[in-house]
């Protein structure tokens, strides 16, 4: 991310692999083919989130990736990179919590296959992971309505005195 890759057009025809991960603060994925990235996603957990555990985390950062590109990888085979080890055993794990049913049940019907990426390689969606609150800052903004501004300039014109 330091030398500011070209984003890459999606060829449907190829594979596409999302590689996340999740900190105590947010969750953080790519969306890329060959190398290549397409799409970045970086997003700030909310109070409740913040309290899951790491392995919940990280399973979120996976949900939450599938649901923001779900146009990409239904279409075909895909593969979820992940530091979170336990993860690529999911299927074979009892699913014990709510969060874990839920999200499971967003997972069905798509042809995945999970692979772990160490920590260490898994650079890009850390620190995407990490910005995600600052991102949550960027993003505020308001509206005001343009009488209310006309009012405003209205009253800077008018010079004369009311007694």
């Amino acid at each position: 991310m330091a030398t500011t890759p070209i984003i890459a057009l999606p060829n449907f025809a190829k594979t596409f692999t999302v590689e996340t991960d999740a900190c105590n603060t947010g969750v953080g994925a790519i969306l890329s083919q060959e190398g290549h990235p397409i799409a970045y996603y970086s997003k700030a957990l909310g109070v409740a989130s913040q309290k899951l555990c790491i392995y919940e985390k990280e399973f979120l950062a996976i949900i939450m990736a599938i649901e923001r590109w779900r146009c990409y990888v239904c279409r075909g085979p895909f593969v979820i990179k992940t530091d979170h080890k336990s993860l690529c055993h999911l299927e074979n794990q009892a699913l014990t919590s709510e969060l874990q049913k839920k999200a499971m049940t967003k997972l069905i019907g798509l042809q995945f296959q999970f692979q772990y990426k160490k920590g260490e390689d898994n650079k890009a969606a850390d620190a995407l992971s990490r910005v995600g609150h600052v991102f949550a800052l960027l993003t505020v903004s308001s509206t005001q309505p343009v009488w209310i501004e006309e009012i405003m300039n209205s009253s800077e014109i008018d010079t004369h005195d009311r007694q």
